[in-house]
C-alpha cells in the first residue's frame, strides 16, 4: 500500500526523499528500485531522481547487487557515538547462557577500523581461564573472533606482513585465506596456540538486519578443556549466534536497532 506524502508544497520534495530514506532504513533487507517505487507510491521518474540525489548526498548507497542500503553518513554518525551499546544489552543473556553451557570465558567482538574490539565478556567459571580481554588489542589473523570477522568480510584482509605472535600463528596469507574459506563452510572459526600458547579459541558469526556479519561470538580457554571439543563448541556457538541474529532482526523491525 502506498504511504501518504505531503501535499504539493515547497516541502514536498524533502518529504518524499525522507520517505525513501526511512523505507530503506526500516527494511529488513536491501531494497531494489522497484521495491522502493512500489513501497513509496511515487512516480518512477520521481523515485529515480530522488534516489540519485540521496546517493549523491550519501544518505543512501547501493550494494554490489544494486539494491539500496543506508549510506555512509549513517555509519559516520554511528562511529562518533557508541553503536554497540544496544547490541551488548541484547546479547548479554546469550553470552551468559553460553558461559553456563561451557564454563569458559565468552566474548562478543566487533570490527572497528582494522581492529577486533571486544565489547562484552562473561568470565569463565573456572579459576584457570578467567582473563579480561576487553582491553587487549588482538591481531585479527590469530584469534578465532578475528577470523570470523575476516572470513565474512566485516574486516578487510591485512595488506602487510602477518605478525607471528606465537610459533603456531599463521603468517602465510594464502594459508590464512584457505582457512577463512573453511570458516565460512563450517560456520565457525578456531585457533589453538595461535594467540597464546596453551589457549584455544572458537568463534561464530552474528548477523545484522541485512544478513551481514556485524559481530563475532566466541569462547576461549585452556587447551586441555577445549582442544578436543572444537566441533561441539563450534556448533553450539553457531546455534547461539543464529538465535542472537534472529533477535537482532526482530528488534530492528520493532525498534530500529542497528
Amino acid at each position: 500500500m502506498a504511504r501518504s506524502v505531503a501535499p504539493n508544497t515547497g516541502t514536498q520534495a524533502i518529504d518524499r526523499a525522507a520517505l525513501l530514506v526511512a523505507t530503506v532504513v526500516r527494511a529488513d533487507e536491501p531494497l531494489s528500485f522497484l521495491d522502493l517505487h512500489s513501497e513509496s507510491g511515487l512516480p518512477r521518474s520521481t523515485t529515480s531522481r530522488l534516489l540519485t540525489a540521496l546517493e549523491r548526498t550519501e544518505l543512501l548507497e547501493r550494494n554490489s547487487a544494486g539494491s539500496y542500503v543506508a549510506g555512509p553518513l549513517f555509519w559516520l554518525y554511528a562511529t562518533r557515538h557508541d553503536p554497540w551499546e544496544e547490541l551488548v544489552r541484547l546479547a548479554r543473556p546469550t553470552l551468559e547462557r553460553i558461559g553456563t553451557e561451557t564454563g569458559e570465558t565468552v566474548n562478543l567482538s566487533v570490527a572497528r577500523g582494522e581492529r577486533v574490539v571486544q565489547v562484552a565478556q562473561v568470565d569463565s567459571t573456572y579459576l584457570l581461564g578467567t582473563r579480561d580481554w576487553t582491553e587487549v588489542d588482538v591481531p585479527a589473523h590469530c584469534s578465532a573472533l578475528g577470523k570470523v570477522l575476516l572470513a565474512y568480510g566485516a574486516l578487510a584482509m591485512p595488506t602487510g606482513p602477518l605478525e607471528q605472535v606465537t610459533p603456531s600463528t599463521i603468517t602465510d596469507p594464502a594459508t590464512l585465506r584457505r582457512q577463512l574459506g573453511q570458516v565460512v563452510r563450517r560456520g565457525y572459526a578456531s585457533t589453538v596456540d595461535e594467540l597464546e600458547i596453551g589457549l584455544t579459541g572458537i568463534g561464530a558469526p552474528v548477523r545484522g538486519s541485512g544478513g551481514e556479519v556485524i559481530a563475532a561470538l566466541g569462547v576461549s580457554g585452556p587447551n586441555p578443556r577445549l582442544e578436543e571439543r572444537l566441533d561441539e563448541v563450534g556448533r553450539l556457538l553457531s546455534d547461539r549466534g543464529e538465535q542472537l541474529s534472529g533477535l537482532l532482526r526482530r528488534r530492528t523491525r520493532k525498534e530500529g536497532v542497528a
